[in-house]
């Protein structure tokens, strides 16, 4: 009797793919220099050197993915900046501790691995992390048969930062009268997919490839914009010791991500006025969801909020100003009843 000799291939994984990638991908990292990084992709685990000039190092890390906003990539074809999303989702996280990023690890799982596909995905990982000055350590592809759909990938990312224990933002120094600036969202970010999918394509009827506005970009290239990244801008404020707390505006939006940077009894008032919201939510707004409902789904253009003494509101205006950014006075820090610490918004 004769038999069919199997092999992985035939089970549905290509180690031939795999091998490939990592090629791809250390062409892609290659430019990496960092006195702090050891060794280099492809290793069992990735080595990096703790910065020296920390009196007492901290270390912060977040994980995060990018939601449904996939399906766009996967509907449009375009997977060049997924990947900055990932990075932007955790940098941006460990931003709000106080800590400065130093690594990004990727995990790419899809059916069946796609060369290709998965280089533009760590392209836009690498180009991320190089725009903060983040070393991409290392990841992980896995190529799982029968578990996701054709031509569809999940993606999970890992960023590590540091920070001085004497520099760890403390929501005990908010104090009622300080003032909250912001910095504006690129969009949507990578929050409330599932929604704004439901009333862009399916409420309004628009296809992903019809026009936005009239500067000819499509509605796919809307719903890609990439999540900012605040890093750049956000540090130098913390080293020079003028935020005392701060809110990375993700899933929850405006109503519940605030709480959780202000103490009991404190809480922040928005003034919905005081910034301009971005096209896509007043569209997403009058196509039918509620102004709360609004509020605490999407960041509404806002991505990154800093509470500030009055008395600093000045220095942190000069920096920002400095380096070209911009920013918005939102609102104040009021008292609350007890424990309260709920945000407050004229959502009419």
């Amino acid at each position: 009797m004769t038999t069919t000799p199997h092999d992985y291939a035939s089970a549905g994984v290509s180690i031939d793919a795999g091998d490939a990638l990592v090629s791809e991908i250390k062409k892609i990292t290659r430019p990496q220099k960092s006195p702090h990084l050891l060794g280099g992709i492809g290793g069992f685990g990735g080595l990096f050197a703790l910065p020296p000039g920390y009196q007492e190092p901290v270390l912060v890390a977040s994980t995060d993915g990018v939601g449904t906003k996939l399906k766009i990539a996967f509907a449009t074809g375009v997977h060049d900046t997924i990947g900055w999303d990932l990075v932007a989702m955790s940098v941006n996280d460990i931003l709000v501790c106080g800590a400065k990023p130093l690594f990004f690890l990727d995990y790419f799982a899809t059916g069946r691995l796609d060369v290709p596909t998965a280089a533009k995905v760590v392209q836009g990982i690498y180009d991320a992390c190089a725009s903060c000055g983040v070393v991409l350590l290392g990841g992980e592809t896995a190529e799982l048969p029968g578990f996701y759909q054709a031509g569809e990938y999940d993606l999970a990312g890992f960023a590590v930062g540091v920070v001085d224990r004497a520099n760890l933002p403390d929501a005990s120094r908010v104090r009622a009268g300080d003032v909250v600036l912001a910095l504006p969202s690129s969009g949507l970010h990578s929050n409330g997919y599932s929604l704004a999918r439901k009333m862009i394509l399916e409420v309004l009827g628009l296809p992903m490839e019809s026009a936005w506005d009239e500067s000819g970009k499509t509605v796919g290239q809307e719903l890609l914009t990439p999540t900012r990244i605040y890093v750049n801008q956000v540090v130098p404020l913390i080293e020079a010791g003028l935020v005392q707390s701060m809110v990375h505006v993700t899933g929850g939006g405006l109503i519940e991500n605030p709480p959780r940077s202000v103490p009991p009894g404190l809480g922040m008032d928005l003034e919905t006025s005081a910034w301009p919201v971005p096209e896509i939510f007043r569209r997403i707004r009058d196509a039918g969801v509620a102004p709360l409902e609004m509020a605490r789904t999407f960041n509404c253009g806002l991505g990154f909020l800093m509470v500030v003494h009055p008395e600093d509101e000045a220095a942190v205006a000069s920096l920002l100003t400095g380096m070209g950014e911009t920013f918005h006075r939102v609102g104040r820090i009021s008292p609350r009843p007890g424990e309260d610490r709920s945000t407050r918004m004229d959502l009419a």
